[in-house]
């Protein structure tokens, strides 16, 4: 009886927090500062969504341990989840590496074509580019304004440490990797590269404060 008891009064406090929703205000940006129009938010619990204003804000009603979906052509998703101290969410979305990946961003109108040039550096490599490329390192040093490769390492914004590493974070496919991997890597295989360089790599963290290198490789199909 007493096991019965317990488990009726966590089944109602189970039931009684989940129906105490309230509105959560939120805002979705991209490398950081620039504001995602259009944006689509997803909440689990009702299966509505709701999308972001010309400032990247939006108002959505949810449940305590709900958890909402953001997400725009191009972009990774990403998912939070609502406790009961959460007023406001803040989104920052990470652009997919890749030339089709932009147009989506641009084409869709999540971001203006001049706010995303500002903030990446980018080229698609083709056959009459990569071949003469030896390793990834000499085609990054050549194709990417003021990259420098030492010791194995990509450097985009200069020597700023004398203790720490000065070397940019390296993603490839979505995936971090580290320097040794580029080894792997024939310049043949490389699609696209986009250089991030200014203080919008903050959306990859501290790891980004050196700068980003994205890395798309080719895939069955590609030319």
């Amino acid at each position: 009886m007493k096991k019965l008891s317990v488990f009726v009064m966590c089944l109602w406090m189970s039931l009684f927090l989940h129906a105490q929703g309230h509105v959560v205000h939120g805002v979705v940006h991209t490398f950081e500062e620039i504001p995602l129009i259009g944006a689509e938010i997803k909440i689990k619990s009702t299966k509505k969504s709701v999308f972001t204003d010309s400032l990247g804000q939006f108002t959505a009603f949810c449940y305590i341990g709900d958890k909402l979906t953001v997400r725009a052509r191009g972009f990774y998703d990403q998912r939070v989840k609502i406790t009961p101290n959460t007023k406001i969410v803040a989104v920052n979305l990470k652009l997919k590496p890749g030339e089709k990946q932009r147009e989506h961003a641009i084409g869709y109108g999540y971001v203006s074509e001049e706010d995303l040039t500002s903030s990446i550096s980018s080229f698609n490599a083709n056959r009459d580019t990569y071949s003469r490329y030896s390793s990834i390192y000499d085609l990054i040093r050549d194709q990417v304004p003021g990259a420098q490769v030492s010791n194995g390492e990509i450097i985009l914004r200069g020597d700023k440490s004398f203790q720490g590493s000065n070397a940019a974070l390296i993603v490839v496919d979505g995936v971090i990797v580290d320097g040794d991997f580029l080894n792997s890597l024939s310049p043949v295989q490389i699609k696209s590269i986009d250089a991030i360089k200014d203080g919008t790599s903050a959306v990859y963290g501290s790891r980004g404060a050196n700068g980003v290198i994205l890395i798309e490789t080719k895939k069955g199909g590609d030319e």
